[in-house]
């Protein structure tokens, strides 16, 4: 300890008063210390206030340079260093010399850098308004021979890309095309690793996507899938999964998607098509999660449907009504519920026997299976009115229905439910549907959905609500009365904040209810003629004119 006493009290001289060949000892002594007891002589290192004699050191580049660097890199090992070394203003010329040529020096610079910003968000924003990013890209590309260095480069690429402000830094260099390059020269399951750490975070941006799908990521993916498929080997299965999952993940960028779409020729699309029918249930999923995301626009779902995709779909979810695994169910779900949103494709989905093999999933007791379910139904049964009494008089699905519709735990399965409940009555437009709903104890939840916080669940209820009060008064009279029917109309008519279509809504339903004695009289006990009378001048005229036939109905029936 004595010696490294005398070590740090020469470094602590000025850069005149040093002999070269007396400051490479010291460094020597120190880094022997570091390598006895890190801790011990890091303390020692901030006790005799040495730091601040380094910057000084890094900016004269010589022989020590190397050193110096591996010095900071080993005390900011220690987390209570690594705000001294911030400090001590080690950082900006530390970033100076990763423009060096020499690979020594870089390597313990980097190493330098990443011990004294590990884990700190803000110094690693400094280091990306500092320019480093496109200095490490060309690094890689310069010393991509060297392993060392690339690992250094990959670690650093990996910390920095979680951070949102560094997507924009790394897509503008070739980070796509230099990873690419270095992926396909890794045989290795670890360096492939590697690799992959920074490319997860990075294809989050969806110009970085697009970068990798040009510069051939996808081919290297399908390549990986293709080598570890029928692996039993644990990583097999790990690299599989995360081959299959970074493809998925590179079809959620709508340019990338389409591009690989290629009208639905495209050979990765076809490729992605074959892992439908595949044993492998981690192939399984990516396929119908790939489907899901190339179903993202009418026309690609509109050539799927054609195309007999559908089929595929179901076959798969056919296989996993027993054997259960549920994050294929959802994925397939998924898949199916995206290719039913445009009009054409939901009669021939339909007379395909999807809502027959979606019902087989009511069983389910997982909510995500349950949310896509409930998506899918909605989705199918949206403008076909034989559909939706078809299934609005099954007596099962309005039980699950009803149930769900409580399940306050899980809020899209709520929400889902209540929105299915609505779509069924006012898609089928049907009494036979309206009468299965009030006899399973469906109406109270549609009031409660009236009161909803999203506008469209809110128009949603009311229009069902309306159907409902049209086509079977008399037998909803009770539920009406029991759920507070038209006190939450009188709340929605006087709320400021209610859009016009609720107010319109709103206002169709009173006068439809007023068919019903003891409704009647609710209406005529709480002050509606004042909050219709306000309508009149609303500034919507569609508004303004229900309010005026409203006061009407009011006047007439008081």
């Amino acid at each position: 300890m004595d010696n490294l006493s005398e070590a740090l009290e020469k470094l602590k001289l000025g850069p005149g008063s040093r002999a070269p060949d007396s400051v490479e000892g010291s460094l020597d002594c120190l880094l022997k210390a570091l390598a006895h007891n890190n801790t011990e002589a890091s303390m020692k290192i901030q006790e005799m206030g040495v730091l601040p004699s380094l910057p000084a050191l890094l900016s004269s580049e010589s022989t020590c340079t190397p050193k110096v660097a591996n010095i900071i890199a080993e005390v900011a090992k220690n987390e209570f260093m690594r705000g001294p070394c911030v400090d001590a203003g080690l950082i900006p010329p530390l970033v100076q010399l990763l423009t060096s040529p020499d690979q020594e020096l870089l390597l313990q610079t980097g190493r330098a850098l990443g011990n004294i910003c590990y884990d700190s968000h803000a110094l690693q924003a400094q280091l990306i308004n500092m320019g480093v990013i496109p200095t490490l890209v060309k690094l890689l590309g310069v010393h991509s021979h060297n392993t060392a260095l690339t690992e250094m480069c990959l670690i650093a690429f990996g910390n920095l890309a979680e951070l949102e402000s560094s997507k924009e830094q790394f897509a503008s260099t070739n980070i796509a095309e230099e990873l690419v390059r270095l992926f396909q020269k890794q045989t290795e399951h670890e360096k492939r690793e590697m690799v992959f750490e920074v490319l997860a975070p990075l294809a989050e941006n969806d110009m970085i996507k697009l970068q990798l799908v040009e510069a051939g990521m996808v081919e290297c993916l399908l390549e990986v899938v293709g080598q570890t498929v029928d692996g039993d080997r644990e990583e097999d299965v790990a690299q599989l999964k995360t081959a299959s999952d970074l493809m998925v993940l590179l079809l959620l960028g709508d340019e990338s998607m389409q591009k690989l779409f290629e009208g639905g020729k495209g050979s990765v699309f076809q490729r992605v098509l074959s892992w439908i029918p595949s044993n492998n249930h981690q192939l399984q999923l990516a396929g119908a999660l790939a489907i899901a995301n190339f179903a993202r626009n009418d026309g690609n779902c509109i050539h799927m449907v054609d195309t007999g995709i559908v089929q595929q779909l179901l076959e798969l979810l056919r296989r996993h009504v027993d054997e259960g695994n549920v994050t294929v169910q959802h994925a397939a779900l998924s898949a199916l519920r995206n290719l039913a949103i445009p009009v054409v494709n939901k009669a021939k989905m339909l007379s395909a026997g999807v809502a027959d093999v979606v019902l087989k999933f009511l069983q389910s007791e997982m909510p995500p299976v349950q949310f896509k379910l409930l998506g899918t139904l909605r989705m199918l049964i949206d403008t076909q009115a034989e559909a939706a009494e078809q299934l609005g008089t099954n007596d099962k699905l309005l039980e699950r229905l009803v149930e769900w519709c409580e399940a306050k735990d899980h809020a899209g399965v709520m929400g889902e439910s209540n929105r299915l409940l609505s779509a069924l009555i006012r898609h089928s437009k049907s009494k036979a549907v309206v009468k299965v709903v009030i006899e399973g104890g469906g109406v109270k939840h549609l009031v409660t959905m009236a009161t909803s916080e999203h506008m469209i669940m809110q128009n949603e209820a009311l229009v069902a609500l309306g159907l409902i009060a049209a086509l079977d008064l008399v037998a909803a009279e009770k539920d009406f009365e029991g759920s507070g029917l038209v006190a939450m109309l009188h709340r929605l008519l006087a709320d400021e904040r209610s859009a016009p279509e609720i107010k319109y809504n709103s206002m169709i339903l009173v006068c439809s209810v007023m068919g019903s004695e003891p409704l009647h009289k609710e209406v005529r006990g709480l002050a509606f003629m004042d909050v219709v009378a306000k309508l009149r001048t609303h500034d919507n005229k569609t508004v303004s004119h229900q309010a005026s036939l409203t006061e009407q109905r009011l006047t007439s029936q008081s």
